[in-house]
């Protein structure tokens, strides 16, 4: 994963969804995404350029959230939300409108209250 982190933040009231956010660049970052970690760290999480993903292999639950392509000024419209996926799972079913995914500490979609149609940045600056 790149050494550059960002922050996802929603831009309706600037609360930083991630604080820490990793980016699945390559094939291999895509493919092996999550697998072999024991845990994702509150604020910690992966965005990965896709529609899908799968839980084949995955230690622990995650919350999904797919967003929209960057409009010009950066802005993505959360499209779909996958909270608690459990391990093992198998395939997430691509989401049409969405061209990136988050992973995220499972619980973090329901404590921030993310919700379909939410605007969300990528930022610079991530811890």
């Amino acid at each position: 994963m790149s050494d550059d982190r960002l922050r996802l933040r929603r831009t309706g009231d600037d609360t930083v969804i991630c604080q820490r956010l990793a980016l699945g660049e390559s094939f291999w970052q895509r493919f092996r995404g999550l697998m072999g970690r024991a845990a994702l760290d509150e604020g910690e999480g992966l965005y990965l350029p896709d529609n899908s993903i799968h839980m084949m292999f995955m230690r622990f639950p995650i919350d999904a959230l797919f967003v929209s392509g960057a409009d010009t000024d950066g802005r993505r419209r959360v499209v779909s939300l996958r909270p608690k996926l459990p391990p093992w799972r198998g395939l997430v079913l691509p989401v049409r409108e969405a061209e990136g995914v988050i992973e995220l500490e499972a619980g973090t979609l329901e404590r921030l209250r993310v919700a379909v149609g939410d605007e969300v940045i990528f930022e610079a600056g991530g811890a």
